[in-house]
């Protein structure tokens, strides 16, 4: 990878130059699933592969789409009845589906998107508006509305969606939930429904950033590397200024985490729109009547640009369908149908010339929309922003920082003062509860977060290493998990001295009081076994001795959980009867 890799711009609002979309309220009844799917359906992955190969990569996890990915022998509605009407049946399903279900995950159904996918609102005349489940008064965001809020409600793990300009961030943002927009072209568009063919993308929603990222692994087809960290971290302040959330309310959480994972040295600050007039120079001289007389900002100027480049393509793609039809549009979208009529091929020049001006002058067109809480409760978020084809970067940097911003993210909402006084045990404590809600969400980062202010606030409780190291085990950093088994069992001395018992409880006891899960080291715990039976002093922690009666000293690795966790796993079987045969 590139070193310009490691430099990331932080940004308020969502789309290419930061549009920011002020939510209104809505009335309306509230659906079961909160009116986010159109249609309920089920792709099976294949079967698990034979041992010793690993498991399915998203094994375990349910998806949804929107309705512009084509389905083998479903009808690719696009958010129009009448579209769905004069459509047949996909002959075959389009490969980011089918890399997922491939992939080990579970498709189980189509959602809303707007109106052939050309709003921003979420809002759809012909299904009804999804209910945003993070402030269920206001609307959700789109065109993949549906596709958030199933996220949103933890109706499925994950979900995909088209952004074309934030069609993914936006919805992302006003849900509360994570948002990924890939590089352009990055990931395969074959099959799925074009708005505007050179600025579309598949993106995907997630809850977690450790299911964000592996998702992104699938489809990006990326291998496995050393994460890197960022060398440069930019905020770009004049983005921040556009909300209504006070500004240093965003900006400090972001100062903050940033210090305490990599350094204020990485942090510089920086004006967006300066930057922009300084390297995007077309944009000055840009002019043509589709402005509508509105400011001169560069960010809405380039907002303006994307929003003319979307309708004059998505008009290439579907003008003769429109046009024969005549469908019934929503009245928002059929309003901006007729603004590109116009607009002349020099018009379309500048455009794209802005556009590969502006590419070159950030080097990127990726996004993250990461959820910040809430204030005065509407969901505030975030906009990661790397150069383009750094998806892989801007994944693994998103899955390092969130707990940190999460953590701020709370410490920031809590009041100023309290009338009770808190001892530093029943904050810990707090923090635990906090925790164990987070993980039972499958949010493994945050999770991690609280257990980690836990452990700042009382380092001699054993139950908040273990469920740390628990957390990290999901997340695949066994590293990470072992230091904190060390230190769980060092702390619980009490599970080394066990009376005499039956194998089986011995497995039950240490499973239930040190919780050292042991997905990733069990398999080869056997052989390591064998190799340094003389020097225990040397073994992972993930192995632990027990005292008998007989004052023998064995090592024991759980195998047994790495069975609960992976039933067919051959190697671990025959590791455990070895185990009880030794044993008796």
């Amino acid at each position: 990878m590139a070193s310009s890799s490691a430099n990331l711009w932080v940004l308020l609002g969502l789309g290419i130059a930061g549009i920011l979309i002020m939510t209104k309220k809505l009335k309306r009844t509230v659906k079961a699933d909160l009116g986010a799917f159109i249609e309920r359906l089920q792709l099976l992955p294949p079967p698990q592969p034979a041992p010793p190969k690993a498991p399915h990569p998203l094994t375990g996890l349910s998806f949804a789409v929107s309705d512009v990915f084509n389905i083998e022998g479903f009808v690719t509605g696009f958010g129009n009845p009448d579209w769905l009407r004069t459509h047949e049946a996909a002959p075959q399903t389009c490969p980011v589906v089918a890399a997922l279900v491939d992939g080990g995950a579970t498709c189980v159904g189509k959602t809303v998107v707007d109106d052939m996918a050309l709003g921003v609102s979420g809002e759809s005349k012909h299904y009804g508006s999804p209910t945003n489940p993070a402030s269920p008064a206001r609307v959700p965001g789109g065109a993949s509305s549906g596709a958030a809020v199933a996220v949103a409600a933890k109706l499925v793990d994950f979900s995909l969606g088209i952004d074309t300009d934030g069609g993914v961030r936006v919805p992302a943002g006003y849900c509360g939930i994570l948002g990924f927009r890939p590089s352009h072209g990055t990931v395969s568009l074959s099959g799925v429904i074009p708005v505007s063919g050179s600025l579309d993308a598949v993106g995907w929603f997630a809850k977690d950033p450790s299911v964000l990222r592996r998702v992104g692994h699938v489809l990006l087809q990326v291998p496995y590397a050393a994460q890197r960290n960022p060398r440069n971290i930019v905020i770009a302040d004049d983005c921040f200024q556009l909300s209504k959330v006070p500004a240093e309310h965003i900006t400090q959480m972001v100062v903050k985490s940033v210090e305490k994972l990599y350094g204020r040295q990485v942090l510089r600050r920086e004006n967006l729109g300066d930057y922009i007039n300084l390297n995007v120079p077309s944009l000055s001289a840009f002019n043509v009547k589709q402005l509508n007389g509105e400011g001169r900002s560069p960010i809405r100027l380039l907002a303006n640009v994307m929003q003319i480049l979307k309708r004059h393509e998505f008009k290439q793609n579907h003008d003769e369908w429109i046009n024969s039809v005549k469908p019934s549009l929503d009245p928002v979208i059929l309003a901006q149908i007729p603004e590109v009529s116009d607009l002349t091929d020099a018009d379309v020049e500048k455009c794209n010339t802005i556009r590969s001006e502006l590419r070159s002058a950030i080097n990127a067109l990726l996004k993250v929309a990461v959820p910040l809480g809430v204030y005065e409760k509407c969901p505030v978020s975030l906009s990661l922003l790397a150069r383009h084809g750094g998806d892989r970067f801007l994944l693994d940097t998103l899955q390092t920082v969130y707990g940190s911003l999460q953590e701020q993210a709370d410490t920031a909402g809590k009041p100023k003062s309290s009338s009770k006084a808190v001892t530093q045990e029943t904050s810990a404590e707090m923090a635990k509860e906090k925790g164990n809600q987070a993980f039972k969400d499958k949010q493994w980062q945050r999770a991690i977060g609280f257990y980690t202010e836990a452990i700042k606030l009382n380092s001699s409780n054993a139950t908040y290493y273990s469920n740390r190291a628990a957390a990290y085990l999901e997340m695949g950093s066994f590293i990470q998990a072992e230091a904190d088994c060390t230190q769980a069992i060092d702390l619980d001395k009490k599970v080394l001295h066990f009376p005499p018992m039956k194998f089986e409880d011995y497995i039950d006891t240490f499973t239930q009081n040190v919780k050292a899960y042991l997905r990733g080291t069990a398999r080869e715990m056997w052989d390591t076994i064998k190799k340094q039976w003389k020097a225990p002093d040397q073994l992972p922690c993930a192995v632990t001795f027990f005292n008998f009666s007989s004052n023998s000293t064995f090592y024991l690795a759980d195998f047994r959980y790495a069975l609960v966790l992976e039933p067919n796993n051959r190697r671990a079987a025959q590791s455990l009867d070895r185990l009880k045969k030794l044993f008796q």
